[in-house]
């Protein structure tokens, strides 16, 4: 008995033993997982955003993105419509006759039949190049949609980058003085300078610091500006995307092409067309359409007489619209006129644009080389006026100015920098190219 008893609390441990071990293996098999898992998402979770990827996100907000596809399928409905047969679906006509209620003799008839609608002539034709106008429109103005997004997008972006270039230079500068100011405070307790220059030098450190402060707050407007585009909050800040500040390919030569290949100018050309394609259609329906009767007839005269069948073929032809198809008319050439007239507008506006996005990126260029040159004189000079600081040669007051005039110089040619990228992007812009 005891012996059986031992044997069973044996196999017990094993099985515990077993299933320890199981239960082991598997938890850390599945942290092994959720480590690799988490390796995997990591590089996803910080990706970088460059314009391309805000423009998209931009755009896919947007309700004219939204409504695309529904605006394709009627597009492709109505040019499906212009193909038919017939101008609106046929109908059907039943009609019965009887005497029932006065004389009751018997006299019953009964018609069955259809009326099928007629196009007008030069109609469908007209139907179908308005039905095809209205598409090319449809996608034209959904470019120019894009290109509108863009602008907002590309102004949003570069303002951006904007603060963070002023925020970068405000933390160099702030890190400068602070140096500055520990290098006072040890040569007042050496003796070597007055406690007016440490008060002068803490008095430069706030006010770095104070610029910082500023320069984070204008950062975080225009973070939250861009977030709010592309749906992404938390822009830039801790666990967000990271920013690209890749500049967009520059245009060569002149750039830009015709003026005419624009998609605000197409989007206006297609609704050009589309105007032009009303005024057509309107002038062929100066009438309702005709209509085209088959209807079969059955009836007899009285109580005891056999049925006749009987068949009808009409048309019914309206008359003219009169002063209602002349305003139709009249209505419609306005538009067209109107946007003639519109597109020679844009056409100047579109070609001077384009001209004074030339010109901003020749002037930033001749800037960026400018500052660049100053930012590397002003380098050198801080540190002949450091060295000459620390032996005692300049005092605090220019060693301070050189500092400030340095991070000027540095600020300045990163910022002309980014206008340079801005100035491209908005050539682009003006060209009516999309980010890239």
């Amino acid at each position: 008995m005891h012996r059986r008893r031992n044997r069973v609390a044996g196999r017990q441990r094993h099985f515990v033993r077993a299933a320890l071990a199981m239960a082991l293996t598997a938890t850390l098999t599945g942290g092994l997982l959720d480590a690799r898992a988490q390796t995997a998402a990591g590089p996803q979770s910080h990706a970088r955003l460059t314009l391309r990827a805000a423009f998209e996100a931009a755009w896919a907000r947007q309700p004219e993105a939204q409504a695309l596809s529904v605006r394709r399928d009627a597009a492709r409905a109505q040019a499906q419509a212009a193909q038919a047969w017939t101008p609106e679906s046929p109908s059907l006509e039943l009609s019965s006759k009887t005497d029932r209620l006065n004389r009751n003799l018997g006299t019953r008839e009964y018609e069955a039949g259809v009326a099928i609608p007629l196009w007008l002539p030069g109609e469908r034709g007209r139907s179908q190049a308005l039905a095809e106008a209205e598409g090319r429109a449809a996608e034209s103005r959904t470019t120019a949609a894009q290109l509108r997004v863009a602008a907002t997008v590309r102004e949003a972006w570069w303002s951006w980058h904007r603060a963070r270039v002023e925020v970068e230079a405000a933390h160099g500068q702030l890190d400068s003085v602070r140096r500055i100011a520990a290098d006072v405070a040890k040569r007042l307790k050496a003796g070597d300078l007055a406690r007016a220059d440490l008060h002068q030098a803490d008095g430069a450190v706030a006010a770095a610091e104070a610029a910082v402060a500023q320069a984070e707050s204008a950062l975080t407007a225009a973070r939250m500006h861009l977030g709010s585009l592309t749906a992404q909050p938390r822009l830039g800040a801790e666990g967000g995307a990271a920013a690209d500040g890749e500049p967009e390919p520059p245009l060569a030569g002149t750039g830009g092409g015709d003026t005419d290949t624009h998609a605000e100018l197409l989007a206006l050309n297609d609704r050009a067309a589309v105007a032009e394609g009303a005024v057509a259609l309107a002038a062929a329906q100066s009438r309702a359409n005709p209509e085209l009767t088959i209807a079969a007839t059955r009836d007899r005269g009285a109580y005891g007489e056999s049925y006749h069948q009987t068949f009808t073929v009409g048309v019914r032809i309206p008359f003219g619209a009169g002063p209602r198809h002349d305003a139709r008319v009249a209505s419609a050439r306005a538009e067209a006129l109107e946007l003639q007239a519109q597109i020679a507008l844009e056409r100047a506006r579109l070609a001077s644009e384009r001209e004074s996005a030339r010109a901003r990126t020749d002037a930033a260029r001749t800037q960026l080389a400018a500052a660049e040159r100053r930012a590397q004189l002003a380098r050198e000079s801080r540190g002949f006026f450091d060295k000459s600081f620390r032996l005692g040669e300049t005092d605090l007051p220019t060693r301070l100015r050189i500092e400030a005039e340095t991070a000027d110089a540095e600020r300045q040619a990163a910022r002309a920098r980014i206008e340079l990228a801005a100035a491209i992007s908005a050539w682009r812009q003006a060209v009516g190219l999309l980010p890239r």
